[in-house]
């Protein structure tokens, strides 16, 4: 069996519903959040909370992010026969990808150098940190 899986796409609602009840900054989103230009960025996208004004806009551009950044290290690695960065356990959800970024993200607010780079590095940052390959 494979060290790392596919995060599963669990039903929109679900992770919704799910990252609604975390406890998250009360700040809008901003227009360039969205442009992606830094980890910051993302996590203010994955942290709005349900009620903060486009939360559900800042949700979906979280997951299509996380997905595609998921998607993209498992098909390298796998690709290039890498030793992958992330190793996550069958039935991880992006919900959980979600909530993992968005501790990570609280954990290291201070950290300008981490929270200023790319957010694909922020990710697999807080994905690694989670789900170490042994």
């Amino acid at each position: 069996m494979s060290r790392h899986h596919y995060l599963p796409i669990p039903a929109l609602f679900t992770t919704l519903l799910a990252g609604a009840v975390l406890a998250a900054p009360a700040t809008a989103p901003q227009e360039d959040d969205f442009d992606y230009a830094t980890t910051q960025d993302l996590y203010d996208l994955c942290a709005a909370g349900p009620d903060v004004a486009g939360n559900v806009e800042a949700r979906f551009a979280c997951r299509a992010f996380l997905a595609a950044t998921v998607q993209y290290h498992d098909a390298v690695t796998a690709r290039e026969r890498l030793k992958p960065l992330i190793c996550y356990p069958k039935g991880t959800t992006l919900g959980d990808a979600r909530d993992i970024f968005v501790a990570w993200g609280q954990k290291n607010a201070s950290n300008v150098d981490w929270m200023g780079e790319r957010p694909v590095q922020g990710v697999v940052r807080a994905l690694a940190d989670k789900y170490p390959c042994k």
